[in-house]
């Protein structure tokens, strides 16, 4: 059964779609069981439980037989949520009897819920003619089999291909994290490396004879290249071993591979990908093998498959056209993807892989593009040239919007324009409440980009300056002078105002590709100051290199990440005192720059009154601190539902740290994505915070609440939502704040509409 489970898992893994993947199901499933009968029953857009696949009951059936939740014995697993066992399954008071299916022979039932975080996607139902109770074995193998296909199930559904036969698929949404805010409706254009079998996207061909000349030509080339290193590795490799080679050539004849690729070519495909259909068809045969021997073929069958393809890619290289709004979508794009589009047509990013912390996301917030990370259910190479929306605020993707949903959207794109140039207004107006108190607004920087539109929108500091942007940017680490003259650009771009420097933060999901770290549990693991205090020689020459920036101009705060215990702040200071001593030896006319650490796990929580006795200031970093108590992994979109910043346990940690602090009379800035929600904004006034630190982006819309709120109203608010027991009650009460205050434009986080 085990066998027959790994082996049914991995061929459905392989499927090129739903309708194949239901096929393999049912009819595995019952082989593997040995039963008459065996179906699937998947819950429609309608809410209902359709029989969308079986192997024993009448094929007409499918897609005609529908039950609602609790009605017959799927509806009543679907309710119940758990298994049902039955030998006389006719006998049972909610069977229900559907008389197009031929199921009055089958007496014994065992039908189980296929769930997938925590909503019933459907049941998975075997039968028999004998009547007998299915035994605890089978029971659970059946239960383990819809556990694994769960998700196989959930990503189909994702993509709009679990409808009824005969439906027309609609719009479809897609779930992934947010890396930049607002929201883009564009065309989307599908870009890939070369050679990546599994990101080759749909195309039509233009002229079939064309392609498949083409097509042959390339075939032929490989041949050649197959032909010349056999012979070059002829005297290095024993007689076995060389006929891999005449295998390579034997699959590219037109009676095999090549076959099968020009009959798809035939029927409308263009070469590259009907090549990339069949290998990776044939791929996913070698992998279900039981055979070793003939598992292991699959990477020799890949190894073929991208030397074709990159053929296939390179020869039909053209000078690609972009949309006027393009919206660009890749299994994991780059800085340099970003660069090919032109600037003033580029209006979305979305990528399958990555997070918020990715060097994309960094450059997109940057750039202000609305942008998706992390869509994994994304069947991005069918997406090219069709109309989608990107959700930068939520982190949701749709294809193919109804007229009703891109009305929607296209009404917030142009609110959000005229709410920017509102807000253009407020530049050179203080921060300051209806009551005069004064508050001041830092911005997050990373590159120079940010500085040219913080200065734009008032910024009256940095309260955070990711050092390790120069160096993700690097194919090595970047030398002293290297970083010294960045530095010296971001300080006196904002002289006299104060930047606070981070130390290198890399580690968790930043890793420098030419500095790997490779863990089981990254953000639990080695980043932060753990990294530098261990490669002191890396920590020394950022802290030079950011003094001697701040010569003359005497700006710089150094901010230190991850810290956990007082040791490594003394640690750390000694380092940096040591590094000052040396510069003034040498003749630099250098202060001794302010020294603060992050608050961003909860050990720093709860010793944040020892820590403030050991540095001039401290800066929560609420996106790690909110990560880290609640146990939630940001950047993992099946728990991203779970990551609340208004948690009540949150907003405790917050306003634990400020009082600590302010007890030993230093600072207390935050520099997390919460600084820069304009709800939040007003409870981290009224908790004490000395400085908001926020994207420049969203720099206006904070201060336009901090002026139109009195510190009083912020007070009773937060002393309001601190009794309060749930995240949604807290963010329902702030939401009615910004209302009462008159400054609803500002609380757009999404739009409400029937697929969300």
């Amino acid at each position: 059964m085990l066998n027959s489970l790994r082996s049914i898992v991995q061929e459905v893994n392989a499927a090129r779609d739903m309708k194949s993947a239901l096929v393999i199901i049912v009819t595995r499933v019952k082989q593997a069981m040995k039963t008459q009968v065996c179906s699937v029953y998947l819950r429609d857009a309608q809410g209902d439980y359709v029989l969308m696949a079986t192997d024993g009951l009448n094929a007409s059936a499918v897609g005609q037989v529908r039950l609602a939740a609790g009605e017959g014995l799927v509806g009543r697993v679907v309710v119940r949520e758990e298994p049902i066992n039955l030998e006389h399954a006719e006998a049972h008071p909610s069977y229900q009897y559907f008389p197009e299916t031929g199921e009055e022979r089958y007496s014994s039932f065992l039908g189980v819920p296929i769930i997938h975080h925590r909503k019933v996607l459907g049941v998975l139902v075997v039968q028999q003619i004998e009547q007998r109770r299915f035994d605890e074995g089978e029971e659970a193998f059946l239960v383990t089999m819809s556990a694994q296909l769960a998700g196989v199930i959930a990503h189909a559904e994702a993509t709009g291909v679990v409808v009824a036969p005969g439906e027309k698929a609609t719009q479809a949404k897609f779930a992934g994290v947010s890396g930049a805010p607002g929201v883009a409706v564009g065309q989307a254009v599908i870009i890939s490396p070369l050679a990546d079998l599994r990101s080759v996207p749909y195309q039509a061909c233009k002229d079939v004879d064309e392609e498949l000349a083409f097509f042959h030509r390339s075939l032929a080339a490989v041949r050649e290249d197959i032909k010349s290193l056999g012979s070059q590795l002829k005297s290095r490799i024993n007689r076995e071993e060389q006929a891999l080679f005449d295998a390579y050539l034997a699959m590219l004849d037109d009676a095999s591979l090549g076959g099968e690729v020009s009959e798809r070519i035939r029927k409308g495909a263009v070469a590259a990908y009907a090549w990339s259909e069949v290998i990776l068809e044939h791929e996913s045969i070698f992998n279900s093998m039981s055979d070793p021997y003939l598992r292991e073929r699959a990477a020799d069958l890949r190894d073929l498959g991208r030397r074709v393809l990159a053929y296939l890619q390179e020869s039909n290289q053209k000078t690609r056209i972009y949309p006027d709004k393009t919206v660009l979508i890749g299994e994991e794009l780059t800085a340099s993807m970003l660069g090919e589009v032109p600037k003033e047509k580029l209006v979305g990013l979305v990528s399958v892989l990555g997070s918020s912390n990715s060097h994309v996301a960094i450059l997109a917030r940057a750039m202000d593009i609305p942008t998706v990370m992390g869509a994994v259910d994304l069947p991005f190479t069918q997406l090219e040239g069709r109309q989608v929306i990107v959700d930068g605020y939520k982190g949701n993707v749709y294809s193919d919007p109804s007229d009703n949903l891109l009305k929607q959207y296209e009404a917030i794109e142009l609110e959000e324009q005229a709410i920017v140039k509102g807000l253009e207004a407020l530049k050179d107006l203080p921060c300051e409440t209806l009551d005069h108190y004064r508050l001041p607004l830092f911005v997050n920087t990373g590159l120079m980009a940010d500085v040219v539109r913080s200065l734009e929108r008032g910024a009256e500091g940095v309260g955070l300056y990711r050092t390790e942007v120069p160096f993700l940017l690097r194919d090595r680490f970047p030398s002293e002078e290297e970083q010294r003259a960045i530095y010296r650009e971001q300080l006196g771009a904002f002289a006299p105002h104060m930047v606070t420097m981070r130390t290198l933060d890399i580690g968790g999901d930043k890793a420098l590709p030419y500095f790997p770290i490779e863990e089981d549990n990254p953000f639990l693991g080695w980043r932060g100051i753990r990294v530098t205090l261990d490669h002191p020689e890396i920590f020394l020459s950022q802290i030079r290199a950011m003094i001697k920036a701040s010569e003359g101009l005497d700006n710089l705060r150094i901010l230190l990440p991850m810290i956990t215990n007082v040791h490594e702040v003394d640690a750390s200071k000694a380092l940096i005192h040591r590094v000052y001593s040396e510069l003034v030896e040498e003749g630099y006319s250098v202060k001794v720059p302010q020294i603060g650490a992050m608050v961003e796990v909860p050990a720093a929580v709860y010793q944040a009154r020892e820590l403030s006795k050991k540095v001039d200031f401290l800066s929560v970093g609420s996106n790690d601190l909110t990560q880290y108590l609640l146990a939630v992994d940001r950047n993992n979109v099946q728990v991203a539902g779970l990551y609340q910043a208004y948690h009540p346990a949150v907003l405790q940690a917050l306003q634990h740290v400020v009082d600590a602090g302010h007890a030993e009379q230093v600072s207390v800035s935050i520099c997390g994505e919460l600084a820069g929600d304009p709800g939040a904004a007003i409870l981290l006034m009224a908790m004490g915070y000395d400085v908001l630190s926020m994207s420049a982006t969203n720099l206006p819309k904070v201060k336009s609440v901090i002026r139109n709120i009195t510190l009083v109203q912020a007070k009773e608010l937060l002393a309001e939502v601190m009794q309060m027991a749930y995240a949604e009650q807290i963010q329902a009460r702030v939401n009615r704040a910004l209302r009462e205050a008159g400054v609803t434009r500002l609380m757009r986080t999404a739009v409400t509409d029937e697929a969300s």
